[in-house]
């Protein structure tokens, strides 16, 4: 198993789509020249091929395990997060008060896919640390920003975000892990599940951020404290110190990820595990809205693991395809074997992984937000992220899955043998449409809190903005780009017509919408995607009449943008029906009918 980073193919996108040279200019943002931005992608690239994708194959063989009342991490891990830290990779994205680089999202964006590419297991560590880190930089007192940010944005301490229990998943108002005022500090008891390197071995402390229900406040989402609760408490001088009350208890054996501990995490079987209420006393019952800071940032960054997997399965099936010698080329009597890559239906299997892994965007939305001087620009750059966040999530992690299955089967049976590793990408896959929040909870929040909340404004100015571009874009003489402008037209209307659906039956048939919310996302999101790659086309377009010497690439951009919008945009009307009528049925069912 091996992972070459596509740094063409980052570069590309960084400058085309993302606008890395207007985000370099933005306020705080000078440093981020382009030498420096090229410096970052080349020694990032150097650590996740060259120490992190090694381990990836004996990470998930060995597995984490719990030894003597404690999680041990498989080899080479410990001293492959160490590099990471040691490399100030965690700080990259931070602030420079606390002793970060203050870099662009969207250049940590680019990066984290190379992280997530090369190890999934070992990249969820440091992604907890970072949705962390933006909860207390948010929410958090100036102490506990002094007392924690140093610390967990160098990496030598990590963080975990606990908030599921055996009773308590989607539905976080039946938590039952109670925080019971204690002087200057809470009292947490209770027990969490599914919680992600709740323990491991590799910094001296680890930083729980807790959802817990606040002793005397009432009952559901309004009782909920988020807390801060160290692995081991701290000294005066801000070393660890005392054993907390904490413990993981077990760990679950799983489908993949097999190297990142998922931990059974247990608290107060010895009167309590000390933990500080994130923010001041008045940030008690505001637990789930400060929690809900960390569970985006971290549904943008599992949306990153959806689009690294798939690079990584794709690479894997190419380099499979082209070595695989078997039967003839169609219409060839010579009988000589050649390489399944010269077969029809693998080059489509293989342009499809192609083509769902190049349609991305986001972060850099996320630079505009956060560093625009103009304060109607900061507001229309949040609306914009809050529209992508569950498209991000849900559309690049059922890619996914579904391009990691590709994978598997182009390598027809020895993809289904675990020798070959295409089935990791698989297993390993499989979570990314689970966790931060199922992709049915991702389309019920597109629909219900994204497309009603400002009824569908957003959304309308998002297409308003692709079909301003495909005007200028029917300017330029091109057989490739006429096709992809065509079908965008046609794609974006269609989009218009079912959002029209939606916003007209938001008050009269709620069931509908969320019966129909997933076939929803998908259309939203394939055509998004469409856009993203129609833009690709045209920068390669013109890029074509530049003396750089790499023709092939650019018509290699081209292509794939045309097949993307000839062979799987047109997928969206086949969703149409489902959305607009399939939710009939959905709703009359009886349960015992099932």
């Amino acid at each position: 198993m091996t992972y070459a980073t596509p740094l063409r193919d980052i570069r590309f996108v960084l400058k085309n789509i993302a606008g890395m040279d207007e985000i370099s200019h933005l306020p705080g943002y000078e440093h981020a020249t382009s030498d420096v931005v090229e410096a970052v992608l080349e020694e990032a690239a150097k650590l996740s091929s060259e120490v992190w994708a090694p381990i990836n194959r004996t990470g998930d063989r060995q597995m984490a395990k719990m030894i003597d009342g404690g999680v041990k991490t498989p080899e080479g891990f410990k001293e492959a997060y160490k590099k990471y830290a040691e490399g100030g990779w965690n700080a990259l994205v931070c602030p420079a008060e606390f002793g970060g680089q203050n870099l662009p999202w969207a250049l940590g964006v680019a990066v984290g896919e190379m992280w997530q590419s090369a190890n999934l297991a070992l990249s969820l560590c440091p992604l907890l640390s970072q949705a962390a880190i933006e909860a207390i930089e948010k929410h958090g007192t100036s102490e506990q920003k002094h007392t924690y940010l140093p610390k967990l944005i160098s990496g030598e301490w990590a963080a975990t975000m606990q908030l599921t229990e055996p009773q308590a998943g989607t539905d976080l108002a039946a938590i039952r892990t109670t925080a019971t005022r204690n002087g200057d500090h809470y009292l947490i008891r209770g027990q969490k599940i599914f919680i992600s390197y709740g323990d491991h071995d590799f910094t001296p402390n680890i930083i729980h951020l807790i959802l817990a229900r606040v002793d005397g406040l009432p009952s559901g989402n309004d009782g909920l404290g988020l807390f801060i609760m160290p692995k081991f408490l701290l000294n005066k001088d801000g070393s660890p110190g005392k054993r907390n009350d904490i413990k993981a208890v077990s760990l679950e054996h799983k489908l993949g990820i097999h190297a990142s501990p998922t931990c059974v995490m247990m608290y107060g079987e010895n009167g309590g595990a000390v933990a500080y209420l994130v923010g001041d006393t008045s940030e008690e019952g505001k637990g789930l809205r400060n929690m809900f800071t960390m569970m985006n940032n971290a549904r943008i960054a599992v949306g990153v693991q959806g689009v690294g997997l798939s690079e990584v399965a794709y690479q894997h099936a190419l380099d499979y395809a082209k070595a695989r010698l078997q039967c003839s080329k169609l219409g060839d009597k010579s009988g000589k074997r050649v390489a399944i890559i010269e077969h029809p239906d693998v080059r489509r299997m293989l342009l499809t992984m192609k083509a769902n892994t190049e349609a991305y965007y986001a972060g850099s939305m996320i630079d505009w937000m956060r560093r625009n001087p103009d304060p109607v620009q900061v507001q229309l750059a949040a609306a914009r992220v809050d529209l992508l966040t569950p498209l991000v999530k849900a559309w690049s992690t059922d890619l996914a899955v579904e391009t990691a299955s590709t994978g598997l089967q182009v390598h027809g049976g020895m993809g289904f043998i675990e020798e070959t590793g295409a089935a990791q990408y698989y297993r390993d896959s499989r979570i990314t449409q689970i966790y931060e929040g199922t992709n049915g909870i991702q389309s019920n929040d597109l629909v219900f809190r994204k497309i009603l909340r400002d009824n569908g404004a957003e959304a309308a100015r998002f297409m308003k903005e692709m079909r301003e571009f495909l005007v200028d874009l029917s300017q330029k003489p091109s057989d490739d780009l006429d096709v992809i402008q065509n079908g965008m037209v046609k794609a974006v209307a269609a989009l218009e017509e079912t959002t029209q659906w939606v916003l007209a039956n938001a008050k009269s048939n709620t069931e509908a919408l969320a019966a129909s919310a997933v076939p929803y996302l998908r259309i939203f999101s394939t055509v998004a995607g469409g856009y993203m790659m129609t833009k690709m086309a045209y920068a390669a377009h013109r890029a074509l009449f530049t003396a750089d010497g790499h023709a092939d690439y650019y018509n290699a951009k081209l292509i794939t943008a045309r097949f993307f919008t000839e062979a799987l945009l047109p997928q969206i009307y086949g969703l149409m029906a489902p959305v607009m009528g399939g939710h009939t049925a959905v709703t009359q069912i009886a349960n015992d009918q099932f």
